[in-house]
């Protein structure tokens, strides 16, 4: 039976993948929701004019919003579908994109309710992501304790009897 961290870091995957998945189409492409399509639009109009200096590196609002969007779909199928190493990669790249968003609608002054998504989003990423790379925890008989060089059961393992401890 697999341990509840691996179920912990599955569930957290796939549903992250599959909204990000979900959120990235909606800034490519109007066919999901045009009125949420435009919405993005409208909004990464106003992050271009709120900072710019991408304006001057020649980031037009489409540019950011579909190098945006396109980063979280590929990084969305990515925590949902490869295993291993590249979907902490995703994992992180998703969090470095919610950050710039907050930022951006820090920005141009949204009200919380706006980007209030964002955040929860990001929480989950970073809970994800430390979750993932906590150590699995040996079972007990296998735990050591390394003392100059020594391998040694650690002291409550040793302990001849419950409640009494070794003492050298």
């Amino acid at each position: 039976m697999a341990s509840p961290r691996t179920i912990t870091i599955v569930a957290l995957s796939v549903a992250l993948g599959l909204f990000f998945v979900f959120m990235g189409t909606i800034k490519l492409t109007p066919r999901l929701s045009r009125d949420a399509y435009n919405e993005m639009k409208r909004a990464y109009k106003s992050y271009v004019r709120a900072l710019p200096i991408l304006k001057k590196m020649g980031v037009s609002s489409i540019l950011l919003r579909k190098i945006i969007g396109a980063l979280e779909v590929a990084c969305g199928i990515v925590m949902t579908l490869v295993p291993g190493r590249p979907k902490d990669v995703a994992n992180f790249l998703l969090l470095l994109l919610v950050l710039a968003v907050l930022f951006f609608h820090q920005l141009v002054g949204d009200p919380l309710k706006r980007y209030a998504h964002a955040l929860v989003f990001g929480i989950l990423l970073t809970c994800r992501l430390l979750i993932a790379r906590q150590p699995e925890e040996q079972p007990p008989e296998k735990r050591i304790l390394s003392v100059n060089g020594d391998e040694q059961p650690l002291i409550h393992e040793a302990a001849p009897e419950r409640g009494k401890m070794k003492v050298s």
